[in-house]
């Protein structure tokens, strides 16, 4: 009886563990339209957050590098409450109608499809004071305490998205285009060169059919938001993604660990259009000179 007692705790024990034991997930799927208002720092009654990814999601821990991905939205005539994050680095991109961005003491009008990089330590807010109302994404970026944060630029480094030409890049297939918008502050490709952990944001135009070939990247983290068209992004296991593939369109949104399949295939008889940021991975022993 002992003996039986005995193999049934060393059956039963391993299994006791194993159940407890969760795996997590490679990759997160959240839609926009799904996703409740929550309070944030810069929240006021006019200025509207949605968590997408990271700081106000429920699944904040599954993030490493990204500090928060999320949509803004600004009533007419509203406004957001300035911030600064002396460990943080952020992107804005506007969705849609205008307003006026403030940067440390500079004002600077904003319109649609514009972009910006909000480095450490400047105080910047949003405000909108037209009859429409604003849309951004607001994009954050955690920076290890082992890195040494220069003095913010005087001036802000905005551009616009339709200003920064469409191109091929290498090992992509030529149905899949790129404007290169911000990437790592050595860099010299991107429009803007300003980055510390952020290493490249983009814009991917599809053509019918086309696609950027599944991919892995082993040391950053991805996210995808889909502004318009509609198909299959690839994300979690396989080589070429295909036993992950799930159906996506406008307002969709992927956040990918590092290793994560990565993709995209436009099944959709017009172009489609997504919005893309890629980030270090915090490894303790990373250069960011990058």
């Amino acid at each position: 009886m002992k003996s039986l007692a005995l193999a049934f705790l060393l059956v039963a024990v391993p299994s006791a563990f194993g159940a407890q034991r969760t795996v997590d997930p490679t990759w997160l799927h959240r839609n926009i339209a799904h996703i409740p208002e929550k309070p944030a720092d810069i929240s006021t009654p006019s200025c509207h957050y949605k968590p997408v990814f990271g700081a106000g999601d429920s699944e904040k821990r599954i993030v490493r590098g990204v500090a928060r991905f999320g949509e803004v939205t600004i009533d007419p005539s509203g406004h957001c409450k300035d911030a600064s994050y002396s460990g943080e680095e952020q992107i804005y991109y506007i969705l849609a109608g205008g307003g006026t961005l403030t940067y440390g003491e500079q004002k600077t009008p904003v319109k649609k499809d514009d972009f910006m990089y909000l480095p450490p330590q400047i105080r910047h807010g949003m405000a909108n004071p037209s009859t429409s109302p604003l849309r951004f994404v607001v994009m954050g970026f955690n920076i290890p305490k082992t890195i040494s944060v220069p003095a913010p630029p005087s001036q802000l480094q905005i551009a616009n998205a339709d200003d920064v030409k469409l191109e091929a890049v290498a090992g992509h297939p030529e149905s899949t285009q790129y404007r290169l918008l911000l990437g790592g502050r050595k860099g010299t490709r991107d429009r803007l060169d300003c980055g510390i952990v952020v290493t490249s944001l983009f814009l991917m135009e599809f053509a019918p059919g086309g696609t950027n070939f599944p991919h892995h990247h082993d040391t950053a983290e991805e996210i995808y938001l889909v502004l318009d068209g509609h198909g299959d992004i690839a994300a979690g296991g396989g080589i070429n993604g295909i036993e992950g593939l799930h159906p996506s369109g406008a307002g969709d949104a992927y956040f990918f660990r590092l290793n994560s399949t990565v993709g995209f295939y436009n099944r959709g008889k017009t172009k489609a259009h997504i919005l893309a940021v890629r980030s270090w991975y915090p490894f303790p022993e990373r250069d960011y000179q990058n």
